[in-house]
């Protein structure tokens, strides 16, 4: 004849979690029966209630909390001790509360979620805190969370390729004692499409990946060898092309046109690396960069305004294949990553997949 009112968006908002294989444990200080017959009524929280005060022992509390979902009559010390054996396990944990007991175990989780009504010491130690005291709140905490994490690494894929290939050239250059290759200017169209619009785009974008550990060491992965092989392919490009001495200037401009589109192309690539998987407007992303600095090396206008000089053919023929080369190589560095690092290698979002979670809708609530 009675029954505990379940907040309408509990179920969605726990399935949600189920199906990101983010595994839910309900700990209550309650009657152990009267919290595993709520959770009966959502039909995703499974398993027999566990009453905590049989748990006497650090041995069998580890081991009842890894093998049971849901407990009663549980103290706040043993609250903190479940988190506490979660984490010697392996897991990362996230805990959520709202009343004083709740205090230890918020503050020794990874996270600690406490709602905007609870106790001012719960939310005093979570890190985050739930202002409209909705549980349903947290699938769009976890959007956001992701979109940061992915984007970033993204953009680092991106930003350290350029530090590595600007860096190498400036060393070769050096090293073999000739004229740097480029303008300050040619640099600045570089970083155009390459680097800075397409990074604001990238750092914005919606991104459901999950976050994983070892960021450094997949940006290394990818950013290191791709700039050493866009930095090579150029020099390599600029010395074939370069005639030794003091060029004209008009030598100079041809020179420095074929030397850039190997550049432009083969880092050009690396977005169209890093933009994976691909949706339709990442794929419009890295066409446009690609077509923008076709019109730039075409029309008239923009050849003076950025002094380049296409007119050589051999020069722009071989540049244009060393770039190709370039790409080919920062491809198949991208291949062989996934390969010995058992890296993720999708080349298509599926089309049914969204960019973020979708928010957990409220079910009709039943009658009493």
């Amino acid at each position: 004849m009675l029954e505990q009112r379940v907040r309408p968006d509990a179920r969605a908002t726990l399935e949600y979690f189920r199906d990101q294989d983010v595994a839910v444990k309900v700990i209550s200080g309650d009657n152990a029966r009267s919290v595993g017959a709520v959770t009966s009524t959502l039909g995703v929280v499974t398993g027999a209630p566990v009453d905590a005060r049989s748990l006497d022992t650090p041995e069998k509390l580890a081991g009842a909390v890894e093998e049971h979902q849901v407990f009663g009559r549980v103290t706040p010390d043993q609250k903190r001790a479940m988190v506490a054996a979660l984490q010697a396990g392996g897991h990362t944990v996230a805990m959520t509360g709202d009343g004083v007991n709740d205090v230890l175990a918020l503050k020794d989780a990874d996270l600690g979620v406490a709602m905007g009504s609870g106790a001012s010491a719960t939310r005093a130690v979570a890190k985050i805190v739930l202002l409209d005291d909705r549980f349903a709140t947290l699938p769009s905490v976890v959007a956001e969370g992701r979109r940061v994490l992915g984007n970033i690494e993204r953009v680092a894929n991106l930003f350290l390729t350029k530090t590595v290939y600007s860096a190498m050239l400036a060393l070769l250059v050096v090293l073999w004692r000739v004229p740097f290759p480029f303008q300050p200017i040619h640099v600045t169209i570089t970083g155009w499409f390459t680097i800075g619009i397409p990074a604001f785009l990238l750092s914005l974008a919606p991104n459901n990946e999950r976050a994983r550990p070892g960021f450094v060491q997949r940006v290394m992965r990818l950013g290191l060898p791709a700039g050493i092989v866009v930095a090579t392919t150029t020099f390599i490009t600029y010395l074939l092309l370069y005639p030794g001495g003091q060029p004209d200037a008009t030598t100079t401009q041809q020179v420095a046109a074929g030397t850039l589109a190997c550049l432009i192309i083969g880092a050009t690539w690396v977005l169209s690396v890093v933009a994976r998987p691909y949706r339709w407007w990442r794929v419009g992303l890295v066409a446009t960069a690609y077509l923008a600095y076709a019109l730039i090396f075409w029309l008239p206008a923009t050849q003076r305004l950025f002094l380049l000089d296409t007119s050589n053919g051999a020069m722009m023929q071989t540049g244009v294949l060393m770039g190709l080369l370039a790409a080919a190589l920062v491809e198949a560095t991208w291949w062989i990553r996934a390969k010995v690092f058992g890296a993720p290698a999708v080349l298509w979002v599926r089309p049914d997949a969204p960019d973020e979670p979708v928010a957990p809708q409220p079910e009709e609530p039943r009658p009493s």
